[in-house]
């Protein structure tokens, strides 16, 4: 789905759910500025049309989206992006890249043991001298 310019894609044969992978795109734009401050992402019906998913699915994204501090919606005016504030950014971006490495740990069938074991090693690696 393109709308404004912003791609947005859904792999149904994904093991992750649609949900997440709409929510960590969504996050991913907003956290490179692709979606500013104030832009106003479409409305539940019309991107779940235009994703073939359920509205139920966009609700989620959109409250999980909410939750983190990106977004605001208000009935009646929408879902807009709003800029969190400096802490709320770093723990949202920490959140956002958590989520692309999880992702990317579940298409690669990792336990979640696996994964946070190399998580762990590349922080450790990285505090050697």
């Amino acid at each position: 789905m393109t709308t404004n310019g912003i791609s947005v894609c859904i792999n149904h044969a994904s093991p992750v759910p649609p949900y997440e992978q709409l929510r960590a795109q969504l996050a991913d734009l907003i956290a490179l500025g692709r979606l500013a401050q104030g832009a106003r992402l479409p409305s539940v019906r019309q991107l779940a049309s235009d994703l073939g998913l359920a509205n139920n699915t966009v609700v989620r994204a959109y409250r999980e989206l909410e939750a983190a501090g990106l977004v605001r919606s208000r009935r009646g005016s929408g879902t807009q992006v709003i800029a969190p504030s400096a802490s709320t950014d770093t723990k949202a971006k920490l959140a956002e890249h958590a989520s692309g490495y999880a992702i990317a740990a579940r298409q690669l069938n990792a336990t979640n043991e696996e994964a946070l074991a190399a998580l762990r090693h590349a922080l450790a690696t990285l505090d050697r001298p």
